[in-house]
């Protein structure tokens, strides 16, 4: 039972850094940037989410182009 819950908390990291990798890669197309976001909120759970987004607030400080795309992971709130 520990075993599940170690693994499960891993692979749930493992999707959040992937998760922000991919964001960083694609942040060069609005389009691109906001339907990668919303896979990502699809796939973690409601505390990475909300890591997430405090992670976007940093990262778009000097993007503003990404604003609008941070309206899909309040939403999810």
């Amino acid at each position: 039972m520990r075993y599940l819950f170690y693994k499960t908390i891993f692979m749930s990291r493992a999707i959040l850094d992937y998760s922000k990798t991919v964001l960083k890669k694609v942040s060069f197309d609005v389009e691109l940037f906001s339907k990668e976001l919303k896979k990502a909120v699809k796939r973690l759970l409601p505390f990475e989410i909300e890591e997430l987004r405090i992670w976007l607030l940093q990262f778009t400080v000097d993007r503003p182009e990404l604003y609008p795309s941070l309206a899909l992971i309040k939403n999810k709130n």
